[in-house]
């Protein structure tokens, strides 16, 4: 029998701890996803820059480790056109980066890409059959989300807003992740591409959890055993940690990323579309602080990134991603098999007490 009160989402993913490790596209791998299942939690691997034969790889790796449950996660985006003047306009508008850094300027601006949930994602999904298999930016289309559920998988999506938790239940969703306004990382909105309709994780979870008949879980601003306490509070059945995660020796973080972590102040991070074209909230950095944290320069996502990247591999503190959420004073340097021990044990000891 269950010690946690609401065991929805534990009997629905067949989990012990209502902890589930946010998959960091770039930032997480095999490493971390073993040590959180290992632990009770649900570990996720980010599949938007993977290749299918990597996927195929990570997953042979987890699945010798261990036989938990295992969330697969892919983006939904839309692939945009490629539209040329704006990509221009946006390595015009960087070229003083690269006379001070001494990038060349005149080669070929490189790619940078993360593939949309398709075909072949579907085939994967069928030929590997994770427990669990989670989307960003809203749904595939109709007829492969069917065919993901054909194998069984439980199917989670995250919303930024009431109207998006309820598009993604009516739609087939086994639970519903509520990403409040202060979680690091890509923000999940595609109802919409107005900003102003973001809402904190304090408002947000519990008029999600109202709306909804199916779990709910809280994403964003929470860090440690009090933010699970208040999220399970609100209504939550379970919480989503990525910055936490981050601090972990299994990230796959740079050494600026991880310095920036531990040194920046709950006031310093900001939501940027320079980075890739879609909001994020990082670390607030030079690039940010000059151009503006949000552009609309930067072309549409993911090809933002690709101008960036030269001047990234000069100078990986001031012109690359570092994305956080604004719980990061909370981050403790634990392994994440322990860290996730930790928090699920001090979140039950809170409880008890209540």
């Amino acid at each position: 029998m269950s010690q946690w009160t609401d065991s929805r989402l534990l009997d629905l993913l067949g989990i012990d701890l209502p902890i589930i490790q946010a998959p960091m596209a770039g930032a997480n791998d095999s490493a971390m996803v073993i040590a959180v299942s290992r632990a009770g939690g649900l570990g996720s691997l980010p599949c938007a820059m993977l290749t299918p034969e990597q996927i195929r790889q990570e997953v042979q790796v987890i699945r010798s480790a261990t036989r938990q449950p295992l969330n697969l996660n892919f983006f939904c985006h839309q692939v945009q056109a490629v539209d040329s003047e704006q990509e221009s306009r946006w390595k015009n508008a960087l070229q003083p980066y690269y006379r001070e850094l001494g990038a060349d300027f005149d080669a070929p601006t490189p790619v940078s890409n993360r593939a949309p949930f398709d075909e072949a994602g579907c085939q994967l999904v069928e030929e590997l059959r994770p427990e669990v298999v989670s989307f960003h930016f809203g749904l595939p289309e109709p007829a492969l989300l069917d065919r993901v559920k054909a194998t069984g998988a439980r199917v989670l999506s995250s919303a930024s807003t009431v109207d998006e938790a309820l598009w993604l239940e009516a739609r087939g969703c086994d639970a519903v992740i509520a990403m409040g306004y202060e979680a690091g990382g890509h923000r999940a909105i595609f109802l919409s591409d107005d900003l102003n309709t973001q809402v904190g994780t304090m408002a947000l979870v519990p008029q999600i959890v109202d709306a909804l008949k199916v779990p709910v879980i809280a994403a964003g601003g929470i860090g440690d055993a009090r933010g699970i306490v208040a999220a399970m509070a609100l209504g939550a059945s379970a919480v989503q940690l990525g910055t936490a995660y981050l601090f972990t020796p299994e990230a796959n973080i740079s050494a600026a990323h991880h310095r920036a972590l531990r040194t920046a102040k709950e006031s310093q991070t900001a939501l940027t579309n320079l980075f890739t074209g879609r909001p994020a909230r990082g670390i607030v950095n030079r690039v940010m602080r000059e151009i503006g944290p949000i552009s609309s320069l930067a072309p549409a996502f993911p090809r933002a990134g690709g101008a960036l990247l030269p001047l990234k591999a000069k100078d990986d503190a001031d012109f690359a991603n570092l994305w956080s959420g604004q719980a990061l004073r909370l981050g403790v340097e634990l392994p994440a098999y322990e860290l996730t021990l930790r928090l699920a044990e001090q979140a039950l000891a809170q409880l008890k007490r209540r």
